[in-house]
């Protein structure tokens, strides 16, 4: 199969991404292959290919946003079928026996294993994954509008329950990519007002478009203040900037999986009042099925760019140009 690797991470533009012939992967015990039908593309991916992150095994497949079909079976799978349509998201593995997997928490089991990083992803012709962390999808929606909700959706919507926003409240999103133009669609069709603040602005006019009460700068203060905020863009210097704009008693969540360094905060002025702070760590099953629910109930539609798989790595640095409103797919 054809697919692309990180090779040496570095600044984007300078090609740490290689374009491969690999070995057709064969599934183990409990996994299933995948012929991949669109993968969508994270900032997680763009942080792996920066160097941000480094992968976990050497020339990993990145991509973890897939759509594609069960073509081969691996010995002794009991749910899925050769022709099933699945998903394949970021959480690929958990112990299932510590303590945060016993509660509800799997997210944050030590040993958790992820697309992309542990192991191959979906920017390739063919993909792994385990039967039991696999998402059945119906055949009735485009690859292409699917693949985004796998992580950008699913990790988004996490972040936006971490809030604990009450009905009707007031949402701030700083920065408005893949992940925020589908959260602030779910806020907005459960009653929520969203303002949205970032650089760009056609992701500007794209919130406008969905709805979103206001649409500024991402260093500008909301008309009004704020229940709670999710942090989307990976800019530290944000995190005072948000806490000042919540009311009291606000929560501030940090969606993403990698944040430049954070300013000293003055307590008086961006803590106090009882503001919280709160991280997101990747995702559970159970947010993953309940936002695909959602998805079909509210009528969620991302906006995307689709692009060949050979252009990947090009991908990559226009989606660090913030080129792209809402999210761009890769199709092989």
């Amino acid at each position: 199969m054809r697919g692309w690797v990180v090779a040496e991470p570095g600044p984007i533009g300078t090609g740490p991404l290689r374009w491969a012939e690999l070995p057709d992967p064969l599934p183990g015990p409990g996994q299933v292959r995948v012929r991949v039908e669109a993968c969508g593309v994270c900032r997680t991916d763009l942080h792996l290919a920066a160097g941000d992150l480094v992968p976990r095994r050497p020339r990993t497949v990145p991509g973890h946003e897939v759509v594609g079909r069960v073509d081969v079976i691996g010995p002794g799978c009991e749910r899925l079928r050769v022709g099933d349509r699945v998903g394949v998201a970021w959480l690929r593995g958990t112990c299932g026996a510590c303590r945060w997997c016993r509660t509800g928490r799997e997210n944050l089991c030590p040993a958790a294993r992820f697309t992309g990083w542990d192991a191959d992803g979906g920017f390739a012709e063919l993909t792994l994954v385990d039967e039991r962390f696999a998402y059945p999808l119906p055949d009735g929606v485009a690859a292409t509008d699917a693949a985004p909700l796998l992580c950008s959706g699913i990790v988004g919507y996490r972040a936006l329950r971490r809030t604990g926003l009450p009905p009707g409240g007031r949402l701030g999103l700083y920065g408005f990519g893949a992940s925020a133009h589908l959260v602030a669609q779910v806020a907005i069709r459960q009653g929520a007002v969203v303002h949205v603040l970032t650089r760009s602005a056609r992701a500007q006019r794209l919130a406008l478009d969905l709805g979103a009460a206001s649409a500024g700068e991402a260093d500008a203060a909301p008309p009004e203040p704020l229940d709670a905020a999710i942090l989307f863009a990976p800019v530290g210097h944000l995190v005072p900037t948000a806490l000042r704009a919540l009311d009291r008693g606000g929560v501030l969540v940090i969606a993403g999986i990698h944040l430049s360094d954070v300013p000293a905060l003055v307590y008086e002025r961006e803590l106090f009042y009882e503001k919280e702070i709160r991280s997101v760590t990747a995702s559970t099953r159970a947010d993953g099925e309940e936002l695909l629910r959602l998805a079909a109930t509210l009528g969620l539609r991302p906006t995307t760019t689709v692009r060949p798989l050979s252009a990947a790595a090009e991908t990559l640095a226009d989606l660090a140009a913030d080129a792209y409103e809402g999210a761009a797919v890769l199709v092989p």
